[in-house]
């Protein structure tokens, strides 16, 4: 029984009734959440429902958590992300990763793990893998590694990383507070560093050693756009060679038609390189030179055969389309032909098609033929769909032609240096914005905003660039945890666990207490938990004579372990993007979770009660 002084009797039966059907409630989580019936926005949003309609909480309450700090600060990420990803700014951080870390798994999950970590200790964590998601999705493109094997690793880190200084994580800035106004004197800047380096080496050695066995392995988890669409559907030649022609090569002096290039090898030349200037698809009257360098699409073995046949000298190859190393001003594209088109009855070769509009054809589908070797004397007809390959500027041209719609979306901009450092400017003043004390998701969605209103994106992009999915698991989980506190549950676990505790040894207090947290943590929020469970803290301390700002501080480290499921921001916000169930988080978190509580309760033992 929940003892409340001042309650009268059908109160009391009245509030445990409400703490009985929350709990129900909080059982039916953890079943759904463990078998999966549905996804985990669906239950999330159940959950939200099914408090209101049982009278646990408001309408109002219900639907609070669209507008609480998580799923605000998370939208304002995703946003911020958006803007880094379409201005080049990740492709720049990919070459850098790979020079340092090289392709390998291991290697890379180690590096970027340490980097993400140590910036987590200074700025929310949140945001410093926000700052990477991007730039590690095309890395898994690239190196064909799931991102799913990727992305759990350096979130893990990501939270390890809050642990290592007194603001880096909201919970252990709370902490200091509740200290305060207990008139306990709060803990130091790096008080809880001598923690925090071995629970994120600990994180690290942790995957390096078991990540093979607990990492989920999804190739298809990785995010594609329409770039990978579009190759993977049509069966795309996506390998750019670059070959330079020397000075004693047959080529020169033919133009590209009497070479048939495409005819003999299935050899698409997509660009010619010559002083400085490049050509994007080059017409057919086009004469090769000594010198040029020839961007050339199609299979390695037809490159290699026109190499040897015309004496060309290989400079670069094997680069896909899609790679972060290629040319993010030119890509693929489908176009239909409208109906009443002025170019229907002529071929391309009568529209000097590659001359008027400065793309390379790649594919012709009219009715259920498709060609491919050679459609220059096909005559067009409405509904034909060409495949084209060129820059983008060409491509969204098709879009405001009258004789084409452009099926292709074009959401992608062209890498301007100075739209790249607006939008960087963004993100740190976003995340410069928190350390002068401004709230989360104040400066996040203000970052966000600035994006917009700069036109590092547009409104419609940034829409767009939001993961429904997870803002509707934050949103749908924050009601259980204003029920929990409303109806008296949250209490009554406190209770039982005083009853639990009750004349055991300090080493097993702790624990309990540590445990007791996670799972404050996992139910509410780390914030919550903190709040709820630090004045207990300063309170058992007193009884038990020991270090308050000891015990109080293993509430705030324990508010942080959060592995089991996907509800701390972090996990929730990879958790679409390397598509991952809540069984990968019980593998992979549930040993994590152990780890950390042992580490944070030895070495507390260690420092603050020995």
């Amino acid at each position: 029984m929940v003892s409340l002084p001042g309650i009268g009797t059908l109160e009391v039966i009245e509030i445990e009734i409400q703490v009985l059907l929350v709990l129900l409630v909080l059982g039916l989580v953890f079943f759904l959440f463990v078998t999966e019936m549905f996804r985990v926005d669906v239950v999330a949003i159940l959950v939200a429902l099914i408090l209101a309609w049982f009278g646990l909480i408001t309408p109002m309450q219900a639907f609070s958590g669209f507008a609480s700090t998580a799923a605000i600060s998370i939208m304002g990420v995703m946003i911020l992300g958006a803007g880094i990803e379409q201005t080049g700014v990740t492709s720049r951080i990919s070459r850098l990763i790979l020079k340092v870390a090289g392709t390998g798994e291991q290697r890379l999950i180690g590096t970027v793990s340490l980097v993400v970590g140590g910036l987590s200790g200074f700025m929310p964590s949140v945001g410093a893998t926000a700052l990477f998601l991007p730039a590690l999705m095309r890395i898994s493109k690239q190196t064909r590694i799931p991102a799913s094997r990727l992305l759990m690793p350096i979130g893990f880190a990501a939270i390890l990383g809050g642990t290592l200084t007194m603001v880096g994580s909201s919970a252990l800035i709370v902490v200091n507070d509740l200290l305060m106004q207990a008139g306990i004197a709060p803990l130091g800047f790096f008080a809880v560093t001598p923690i925090g380096v071995p629970l994120l080496l600990a994180g690290l050695a942790y995957f390096y050693l078991s990540g093979r066995f607990v990492l989920p392995s999804r190739g298809e988890a990785v995010v594609t756009g329409p770039q990978e669409e579009l190759i993977e559907a049509w069966h795309l030649p996506c390998s750019i060679s670059y070959l330079r022609i020397p000075q004693d090569s047959p080529l020169i002096g033919v133009t590209r038609e009497e070479a048939r290039l495409l005819v003999r090898y299935g050899i698409h030349v997509i660009t010619i390189a010559e002083g400085g200037d490049t050509i994007y698809a080059p017409w057919r009257q086009t004469r090769f030179a000594a010198g040029q360098v020839l961007g050339l699409l199609g299979s390695a073995g037809a490159v290699e055969r026109l190499a040897l046949d015309y004496g060309l000298e290989v400079i670069g190859g094997g680069i896909c389309i899609g790679d972060v190393r290629t040319d993010v001003e030119a890509g693929f594209a489908e176009v239909v032909i409208r109906p009443r088109a002025s170019i229907i009855g002529k071929t391309p070769r009568e529209l000097s098609f590659r001359k008027r509009y400065g793309v390379e054809p790649i594919i012709l589908i009219s009715g259920p033929r498709e060609e491919r070797a050679s459609f220059s004397d096909q005559p067009l007809q409405a509904g034909d769909t060409l495949v084209v390959h060129g820059r983008l500027e060409q491509i969204r041209a098709f879009g405001t032609d009258k004789d084409f719609v452009l099926v292709t979306p074009i959401e992608w901009e062209a890498v301007q240096e100075s739209k790249a450092i607006t939008a960087v400017l963004c993100f740190i003043g976003a995340i410069g914005l928190i350390f002068v004390g401004v709230p989360i998701a104040l400066a996040m969605f203000s970052g966000a905003l600035a994006m917009v209103l700069l036109r590092v994106i547009s409104i419609d992009e940034a829409y767009r660039a939001i993961d429904w999915r997870t803002i509707f698991l934050i949103a749908g989980l924050v009601p259980l945890g204003i029920a929990m506190d409303a109806s008296g549950a949250a209490v009554f676990l406190v209770d039982l666990f005083l009853r639990f505790v009750e004349g055991q040894h300090l080493l097993v207090i702790l624990i309990a207490v540590a445990v007791l947290t996670t799972v404050f943590s996992i139910l509410l929020t780390n914030i919550a938990a903190a709040v709820l469970l630090v004045p207990l803290a300063v309170i058992m301390a007193d009884s038990l004579g020991v270090n308050p700002q000891g015990l109080a501080l293993i509430v705030g480290l324990s508010t942080l372990n959060s592995f089991l499921l996907p509800t701390h921001q972090v996990n929730a916000l990879l958790m679409g993007p390397g598509g991952y169930h809540n069984r990968d988080y019980f593998r992979a978190g549930g040993l994590m979770t152990i780890l950390y509580t042992l580490i944070v309760v030895a070495l507390m033992d260690l420092l603050y009660f020995t």
